[in-house]
C-alpha cells in the first residue's frame, strides 16, 4: 500500500509539475510575440491568450472559479466581496500571481492604496513581466503623488508590451504634471 501511494503521489505531483512547465513555456512564447509584434490587433489577440492563462489556474478548475467569482463581485462593485474572494484564492494557492493582481486591484478600487502596492509588489516577485500590474502601479504610485515611480512603472509595461498605447500616454501625462508642479 505504501508503494502505491509513494507511485501515486509522484504521479500527481509530476502531472502538476508539467501542467506549470507547459503554462510556463506557453507563456514565454507569448511575451517574446508580443515583444515583437507592432500590429495592434495582433499584439491585443496575444494579450487575451496571456489573460487567458493568467486567470487559469494551471492545476486547480476551483480556483479559476474562484477568481471568475471574485472578478464577478467587483464586477457588480460588492469591492468587499470581491476582496474576501480573491483573498481565499490567495490562501489557497499564494504563489498564484493573478490572484494576487486581482486583488490589488480590488484594495486600488478600495481606496487602500499602500495594500494595493504590496500585492502588485507579490504579483512582479511572481510574474516581473505582468503588464497589468506594471500599469496597475503606475496608477497607484501616480495616486500616491510618486510620479517618477508611475513612469517606471509605464515604461516597464512599456517594454513588455511595446503596442500598448496606455503607458505612453501617461508617461506624457505625468512628465507634464511634473513639470507644472516644478514651476
Amino acid at each position: 500500500m505504501k508503494k502505491f501511494l509513494s507511485i501515486f503521489f509522484i504521479f500527481i505531483f509530476t502531472a502538476i509539475s508539467s501542467s506549470h512547465s507547459e503554462a510556463a513555456a506557453e507563456l514565454d512564447g507569448l511575451f517574446e510575440k508580443l515583444k515583437k509584434t507592432n500590429n495592434p490587433m495582433a499584439a491585443r489577440e496575444i494579450e487575451e491568450k496571456i489573460w487567458k492563462l493568467w486567470t487559469t489556474h494551471p492545476t486547480q478548475a476551483s480556483l479559476t472559479s474562484l477568481l471568475a467569482k471574485g472578478s464577478e463581485y467587483m464586477s457588480q462593485n460588492q469591492l468587499t466581496s470581491a476582496h474576501n474572494v480573491f483573498s481565499k484564492a490567495i490562501e489557497l494557492d499564494p504563489n498564484w500571481a493573478e490572484a494576487w493582481n486581482k486583488r490589488a486591484t480590488v484594495l486600488y478600487l478600495m481606496g487602500s492604496l499602500e495594500l494595493s502596492q504590496q500585492d502588485i509588489d507579490v504579483v512582479l516577485s511572481l510574474e516581473k513581466r505582468h503588464f497589468g500590474a506594471l500599469s496597475g502601479q503606475g496608477l497607484v504610485q501616480t495616486a500616491l503623488k510618486n510620479y517618477q515611480k508611475a513612469i517606471d512603472s509605464y515604461t516597464e509595461a512599456h517594454k513588455v508590451y511595446p503596442a500598448m498605447r496606455t503607458p505612453l500616454m501617461m508617461i506624457e501625462k505625468l512628465e507634464e504634471l511634473i513639470k507644472k508642479e516644478s514651476i
